[in-house]
């Protein structure tokens, strides 16, 4: 795990080059603490900036930017199958034993095929000074993050938006990406909320020359969803186990000890417990909020720990944490997405890292075996439908209400989710109606020019939504392919962010390529049946799990009490409130801003948007000066040392 970052200009400045470089790669450097390196081509004004994480290949020969003799690599992220890779690519033409080198070689011999044969999580870039060629990638998922600014002829990439920031004009707001986040609490596709900053979507590659300076961006996988009714749901469910077992345990290559989140779930709780199994020392950490009551989950994570037989470290988070943090998670994580989960995983990611450098989670569950109880309230409104026009058997897919009625149960305590849902309509288009469900806007005023933007979120998630490559028909790949595209980019984004905020790497075994494929050729009976949420994975891995997670139903998804704390605690109140009245919320934030009652009466998402928001303006309108003296300070900041140097001239 690291930071990487570019640069190409056709600038012949080399001094110029080295400072900026330099300047992205501290402004990242949390990414990677143990080694820092920069590669400038004098002669063709590119430069290549990484930050090292060491993880595999902990020595020298693992230093980056990295060369073939031909090209250059920058890498974010780790190649599970570099073993097997460098076995069919040649051991013997390997100069480290670093998963770096499998890309580079695996490059050379197979181009950009060589994107179908890594499973793993990155983000890298190549660059040919011979043939002034670009050729950068993200993997499947979005785990790993690639950022993009092309600015007067310049293009330049890095790990993270800030990296791009002093190179911008101006650190402006994205009116789209105003749209995306206050409507679905994160932006949608290659949008971010800074103008003027792109990332790459995930699965995607980009290209670029220095001859034609307009990067070419392709999509080079996707998900079929075909369904296999040549097999039985036995061998479907032993190919899960197979598949996940090996994910797990590619999962727990490195060279440094390893640990998990475990959030007393089914999920984190199933990945720490196949891993300890296969791990010495393995170590799990956890977080709680143990007042107000209804929002600490940590027996679970207790209960996992002691069946896996691993030591469980917790972290308690109070008022007080988030007030002292909430400026460090808005910083890291660039600007907020999906939610306040960001601050108890920063906060968790804090004493991870005093422990270990790498851990594992569970991120993925929800979204490729169907875990949200929206999936219920969805199929519970077609049900109903369908029972009334006669059509509850359509495509075996549609449940009937009689067939589902024994899981809604796992719908208590979703009253207040019901009654909005069913306030906006009833029995639409199913599209429609799930966006419905994933809407995040209600109670958020914007103000005028923003309300008469032309553009409209909800019509880019439908599109999204009604992708060509869900053909099964089933509304339930429709729903959780959505999430798969968009809910989860961004909670990988949070994943992300806050743990290499403490220079962790988390690694999520989940999103193997291998379990997303098999899942999606699942016919929705054996997925959803009975409205079962993750009945796949549950009937394939549950005998793993405790009786205690297997059997529980009050699954609340690490909720963060901030409409409590505000309501109720002195310190929170007075610094929401300082917020909301402060010079510049009221006169740049262009929001109406909530009075007084209004904030009180805010859900912990709706307060949460405020108040990240305002944070965002603080942290990087109001200092987008720091941001561009950068550069100029490392000429005379002798603490921002350079480690690792090469220059190639021709």
């Amino acid at each position: 795990m690291c930071g990487i970052a570019g640069i190409i200009s056709g600038c012949r400045d080399c001094g110029r080059l080295e400072r900026e470089i330099r300047a992205m790669n501290q402004l990242q450097a949390h990414r990677g603490p143990d080694a820092e390196g920069i590669w400038l081509d004098e002669a063709t004004g590119v430069a290549l900036g990484h930050r090292r994480l060491s993880v595999i290949g902990l020595g020298e020969e693992g230093t980056q930017p990295m060369t073939d003799g031909k090209r250059w690599l920058v890498f974010n992220g780790e190649i599970y199958n570099y073993r097997e890779l460098r076995q069919e690519l040649g051991v013997d033409r390997f100069r480290t034993s670093t998963d770096s080198e499998v890309i580079l070689l695996g490059y050379e011999k197979w181009g950009e095929g060589v994107l179908n044969r890594l499973i793993g999580m990155f983000a890298f870039a190549i660059w040919d000074p011979e043939e002034q060629y670009l050729f950068a990638a993200r993997d499947r998922f979005g785990i790993k993050p690639f950022y993009f600014t092309n600015q007067k002829g310049e293009f330049r990439f890095a790990s993270e938006a800030k990296s791009l920031l002093p190179f911008l004009p101006s650190v402006d707001l994205s009116e789209k990406g105003l749209h995306d986040y206050f409507t679905f609490q994160l932006p949608l596709g290659e949008t971010t909320l800074f103008e003027g900053i792109q990332q790459l979507p995930a699965a995607h590659s980009l290209s670029f020359t220095a001859r034609n300076p307009s990067p070419k961006i392709r999509k080079y996988w996707e998900v079929s969803y075909e369904r296999d009714f040549r097999h039985s749901e036995k061998y479907l469910l032993e190919q899960l186990e197979e598949i996940l077992t090996d994910s797990v345990s590619l999962h727990t290559r490195s060279d440094v000890p390893i640990g998990g989140y475990v959030s007393g779930g089914v999920d984190s709780s199933l990945i720490s417990i196949m891993a300890s199994d296969g791990v010495d020392d393995y170590l799990g950490f956890t977080g709680k909020f143990t007042s107000p009551d209804g929002y600490d989950e940590s027996r679970y994570a207790v209960a996992a720990a002691k069946h896996g037989g691993f030591e469980l470290l917790q972290r308690d988070m109070q008022a007080s944490d988030f007030i002292e943090n909430l400026s460090n998670v808005i910083y890291h994580l660039d600007y907020p997405v999906a939610g306040p989960g960001s601050f108890p995983q920063y906060m968790v990611s804090e004493l991870a890292a005093q422990h270990r450098k790498v851990v594992l989670g569970g991120q993925g569950g929800d979204e490729i075996f169907g875990g949200y109880a929206r999936y219920l309230v969805a199929y519970l409104e077609q049900a109903v439908k369908g029972a009334i026009e006669g059509t509850a058997d359509e495509a075996q897919f549609i449940l009937t209400y009689e067939s589902m009625s024994k899981s809604l149960r796992a719908l208590d305590g979703y009253q207040p989710m019901l009654a909005s849902f069913w306030s906006k309509g009833l029995f639409g288009p199913r599209d429609e109606r799930y966006i419905d469900l994933v809407d995040r806007s209600s109670g958020v005023r914007f103000a005028p020019w923003v309300a008469d933007s032309s553009y409209d979120p909800r019509e880019t998630a439908l599109e999204l939504f009604r992708a060509e490559n869900v053909n099964s028909g089933s509304y339930f790949d429709e729903m959780t392919h959505f999430d798969f595209k968009t809910l989860l980019p961004g909670l990988l984004h949070v994943e992300d962010r806050m743990s290499m905020a403490h220079g962790l790497e988390a690694r999520v075994p989940f999103l193997d390529h291998r379990i997303i494929e098999l899942t999606a050729t699942v016919p929705s009976d054996i997925k959803f049946r009975d409205g079962e949420l993750k009945r796949f994975l549950r009937k394939s891995m549950m005998h793993k799990l405790p009786v205690e997670i297997v059997e529980r139903t009050d699954k609340m998804g690490f909720p963060v009490p901030l409409s409590y704390w505000r309501n109720n605690d002195s310190a929170m109140r007075d610094f929401v409130d300082e917020l909301f009245k402060s010079s510049r919320a009221r006169n740049a934030f262009p929001l109406a801003v909530p009075n007084e009652k209004d904030v009180a009466s805010l859900s912990d998402r709706g307060l949460w948007a405020y108040v990240g928001m305002e944070v965002w303006f603080q942290e990087f309108q109001d200092r987008s000066s720091w941001f561009r003296s950068v550069p100029d300070k490392l000429l005379t900041d002798s603490n921002m040392p350079i480690s690792y140097l090469h220059k190639e001239k021709h």
